[in-house]
């Protein structure tokens, strides 16, 4: 037997299930759908177990599964249901047995479905794969997007012309070389050109990048960021609506500072002091911006980044749906596009450790801001951040909201939700507490936080952490 005792008494200290490891109480039976659900979303998302006589909340006893009595005759229907093969094995542990299903992961570039439904675990939920996720799978071990000619055999001299090399050296600090091969040698190191027969290739990923002007390459074009402003609330009205020319890195700074030089500005009253701030921080612009670029899917024709900036918020939006669920995205870290990302954090843009998404909420946080909404659409990513609202203004989805992102924040930090840790975070007195505790409440009721199992068994003294940890 290759799983043991031991084994099982391993998986059940974890923190928190994983999207490899899924535990069932299942004392008498389990039915067979689920069972061919959950088989097919873990082998979707590279294999792993599904552990039968479980219970699935900690501290995890081992209760004992009478189901599935013939491990062998299970394991030869599974792979007549779902053709793959998936072991089973019945582990005799000490409190009970367990039953563990040992699913392999899917084939590359190959995606598993049961009854037509392409599956993977979103929390403790099953559900459909989208599109962006299914084409990326499709598509593995065929040439990425960023990897394909976006200008064929250049010249030398038109490589040095057509992408801003100094501010690529700028970028990663290091000296200018004193000749023209020693700059080719570079981008040819970065993998940002390619040599041909009759010259250079300008790879996409170079050109979205570096390009002095992205409309030197018809074919990426159209990926340059937008900004649109428009006058109140609504779109009714546009007051500007400009695309920018330069590549990503080149042209990041400028781009930060465009977006921030149109936002509105609020007086505020320090003291005696009266002083105008802008509508939101330029770490929250700057990060969210990074985001879009890097996370956006560039398969997709006809789309960019896009800003668009109202009197009492802004929107920031990017091509493709997201990999990382966007009730994950402060804790989670998935990139698209993993050598634009590098590229990114190495032009000190990004940190590609999943702290930009952090450090908005804390932005949030520290200004007492609406918590941000993270939106999936129709193949689009969309990331409202709202202006200055009080307490009172704040409706209950915008609360709701405000307590799971503090909750998932203090979980980043090692830390836990109290009632006194989101009073502070709203600006509110103690005299709250009772109102704050009903948001907490709520928060409770729709799945999304839950109490700390080793908090003091005490209300004065509960502890919260969200509800997948």
């Amino acid at each position: 037997m290759s799983i043991t005792p031991e084994q099982i008494d391993l998986w059940r200290s974890s923190a928190s299930e994983t999207q490899n490891l899924e535990f069932k109480e299942a004392k008498n039976q389990y039915d067979t759908k689920k069972l061919c659900r959950y088989c097919v979303a873990i082998a979707n998302e590279g294999g792993g177990h599904l552990v039968l006589g479980i219970a699935d909340k900690p501290p995890r006893p081992v209760v004992g599964s009478e189901a599935f009595l013939d491990t062998q005759d299970i394991a030869e229907k599974l792979f007549q249901w779902l053709g793959f093969r998936v072991d089973v094995e019945a582990v005799a542990h000490p409190d009970g047995r367990v039953v563990v299903f040992i699913i392999p992961g899917r084939p590359k570039g190959t995606a598993y479905h049961y009854d037509g439904a392409y599956l993977m675990r979103s929390g403790e939920e099953l559900v459909p794969m989208s599109e962006d996720q299914l084409r990326r799978i499709f598509a593995e071990g065929q040439p990425d997007w960023l990897e394909f000619p976006a200008l064929k055999d250049t010249s030398a001299q038109d490589v040095v012309q057509l992408l801003d090399t100094q501010a690529f050296f700028d970028l990663l600090h290091l000296p200018y070389p004193t000749d023209q091969a020693g700059v080719l040698a570079r981008l040819l190191d970065e993998r940002l050109i390619e040599r041909s027969a009759s010259g250079f290739h300008i790879l996409n990923i170079g050109a979205v990048l570096l390009a002095k002007s992205l409309r030197s390459f018809p074919g990426i074009s159209r990926k340059a960021a937008r900004v649109i402003v428009y006058e109140g609330e609504s779109k009714m009205r546009t007051l500007s609506d400009v695309t920018g020319e330069k590549g990503y890195a080149v042209g990041f700074t400028g781009l930060v500072q465009y977006v921030m030089g149109k936002l509105p500005q609020n007086e505020v009253i320090e003291g005696a002091i009266r002083k105008e701030i802008k509508l939101v921080p330029e770490v929250v612009i700057r990060e969210l911006l990074a985001n879009a670029l890097i996370h956006q899917d560039f398969e997709m024709d006809g789309a960019s980044p896009t800003v668009e900036v109202f009197s009492n918020r802004v929107e920031i939006a990017n091509p493709g749906e997201p990999i990382v669920p966007v009730e994950r995205f402060i804790d989670g870290y998935q990139s698209r596009n993993e050598r634009l990302a590098d590229l990114m954090r190495r032009f000190g843009i990004c940190e590609e450790k999943s702290s930009g998404i952090d450090r908005v909420i804390e932005a949030a946080e520290l200004m007492q801001l609406p918590a941000p909404e993270f939106l999936t659409g129709h193949k689009r990513t969309t990331v409202v951040i709202h202006g200055p609202r009080s307490f009172r203004d704040m409706n209950g989805s915008d609360r709701v909201r405000a307590c799971y992102q503090h909750c998932v924040l203090q979980y980043v930090l090692r830390r836990q939700m109290t009632n006194q840790s989101l009073r502070e975070r709203f600006g509110l007195s103690e005299g709250s507490s009772n109102t704050v505790s009903q948001i907490i409440t709520v928060t409770i009721e729709q799945g999304l936080v839950k109490n700390d199992p080793n908090a003091p068994d005490s209300r004065r003294y509960a502890r919260y952490i969200p509800a997948w940890a």
